[in-house]
């Protein structure tokens, strides 16, 4: 990696210089926030760009200044994440179109909401933030160009909690929407670590990313006192742990780690590793769940490949008769 990024950096800067003409990339979620920001940065660079959405009015709505770009292209296709006969369907028709993805980015999620279950009967943010995705993008791993990369979006909550393996629907204990969410951004660190061992033969590598905090519409699911809490408590446990405050940043810069995974570091330096702003996380396992870097059990080898069997089991399909 010969430029060094970092938390203040910007889409456009990791870009900066880098012709995209050529590139294929899928994105998950583009309607606003992150992953509209990803997609705007890769095409404005050149590439090709499929993003998918739950609901496709809004999304052409909030991407129509994408799509009209003079240099790149979006198009959009329909995948509610909380249903695996969504996903199956979405990937049906990109295994039908064929064409290869250089990237996939698998950026779409939804934090801290109250119990709900997916159309499955999944714990809400488990099903959408891991094995919807799980789902996805096994079933179209063939589509991955040999030495491409898959990048899946953790977070700082990842901190939060492991994954449980015996109870991931809160079905034997009282649901806590932070708990839920700490466990399926393990869940999502520990599949890129699995999905990084399964696919470097061909040359793919695998990371998780942690963006970043930003003001996105991610916390809509929080009434703005609570919201303001939150800051507050983050805040308070970092200074007690000797850390510097957290920044919030601005939408180009959560898109930075992103892109500058999927398009400009060394692959082969970060397959299966967790990246925060634009580096490698060294691995810290102080309790602090607000401290930085990454867990050491969001990159267990052994809990990645026991998360991965689970996975097969609970969507019913073996990823490698996929």
């Amino acid at each position: 990696m010969t430029e060094k990024f970092g938390a203040k950096s910007t889409a456009d800067e990791v870009l900066d210089g880098v012709d995209l003409k050529g590139k294929r990339f899928l994105i998950t979620g583009v309607s606003s926030g992150i992953g509209l920001e990803t997609a705007r940065a890769l095409v404005a660079h050149g590439a090709s760009v499929v993003g998918a959405v739950r609901d496709l009015a809004k999304a052409e709505r909030a991407t129509a200044s994408v799509r009209d770009a003079p240099s790149g292209s979006l198009e959009l296709i329909e995948l509610d994440l909380a249903s695996l006969q969504s996903v199956r369907a979405c990937a049906d028709r990109l295994l039908a179109d064929g064409r290869r993805f250089d990237s996939i980015i698998a950026n779409a999620g939804v934090m801290a909401t109250p119990f709900a279950r997916t159309a499955d009967g999944f714990e809400l943010q488990f099903g959408t933030n891991h094995l919807g995705h799980f789902a996805l993008v096994n079933r179209i791993a063939s589509l991955l160009a040999d030495s491409g990369r898959l990048v899946v979006l953790s977070s700082q909550a990842h901190r939060v909690a492991d994954v449980d393996l015996d109870d991931p629907n809160f079905e034997r204990q009282a649901y806590d929407p932070w708990v839920a969410y700490g466990r399926s951004k393990t869940a999502t660190s520990l599949f890129a670590a699995e999905f990084d061992r399964r696919h470097r033969h061909r040359g793919i590598r695998a990371a998780s990313i942690m963006p970043g905090n930003s003001l996105t519409d991610l916390p809509r699911h929080l009434r703005q006192e609570d919201l303001q809490g939150l800051f507050e408590t983050v805040g308070k446990a970092r200074a007690e742990a000797g850390l510097p405050p957290a920044e919030l940043k601005d939408i180009p810069q959560v898109a930075a780690t992103s892109v500058w995974a999927a398009v400009v570091a060394d692959k082969d330096e970060i397959g299966g590793h967790y990246l925060e702003d634009c580096a490698v996380a060294p691995v810290n396992d102080t309790p602090n769940p607000f401290a930085d870097g990454v867990r050491s059990y969001a990159l267990d080898a052994d809990k990645a490949k026991q998360l991965w069997a689970k996975s097969e089991e609970w969507i019913g399909a073996s990823t490698a008769a996929i």
